[in-house]
């Protein structure tokens, strides 16, 4: 009897879910609009370059951006050059893998951003909100459905801190003549 009305019951076949919708576009093609977000609307940096890859040929070592930020000629009070960096993600099932990676960036860079897709799980990006608090990293939302208007959104500022500057100069080495020509 109880097998009977189990047994009724229809099933409906489960359907594959991916972590990333067709409508995205690929990661790389937010790296310019997001460097140029980080120079012309937070003026985080004053030279900001695409960079991903394998550039500093170290696992985890390449950030998707980074720039520097230094004085300019204008400025009252001068400060000390900065370098920042970012990892992006469009794909929600990589932001774990994204976080580990912008505190990996904390090596090398004064400061390190998390770029993710606005619609993930709102459990996650609670989760990735505490997590870059406590490590200083911030975090940016966008829509990874559209490169003419990601609209990048800080939910999270990053902390500045000093990086290992064996590591900085290390790395900004293999980018030199594009930070700072």
């Amino acid at each position: 009897p109880l097998q009977d009305a189990a047994a009724a019951v229809p099933v409906e076949p489960t359907k594959a879910v991916s972590s990333t919708p067709p409508s995205r576009l690929a990661e790389e093609k937010f790296y310019a609009p997001f460097a140029a977000w980080l120079m012309n609307d937070v003026e985080e940096a004053t030279v900001a370059i695409p960079l991903g890859g394998n550039a500093f040929r170290d696992r985890w070592g390449t950030p998707d951006v980074i720039g520097k930020n230094e004085s300019r000629r204008s400025d009252v009070i001068k400060g000390p050059t900065s370098i920042v960096s970012a990892e992006i993600k469009v794909d929600t099932a990589a932001l774990l893998i994204g976080f580990g990676q912008a505190c990996a960036h904390l090596l090398f860079s004064h400061k390190s951003y998390l770029v993710v897709p606005e619609d993930a799980p709102a459990e996650e990006l609670d989760r990735l909100i505490a997590l870059c608090q406590m490590f200083g990293v911030g975090l940016v939302i966008f829509n990874a459905a559209s490169l003419a208007k990601p609209g990048f959104r800080i939910l999270v500022r990053p902390k500045k801190h000093e990086p290992d500057l064996y590591y900085t100069n290390r790395y900004i080495k293999r980018v030199e003549s594009k930070l700072f020509s």
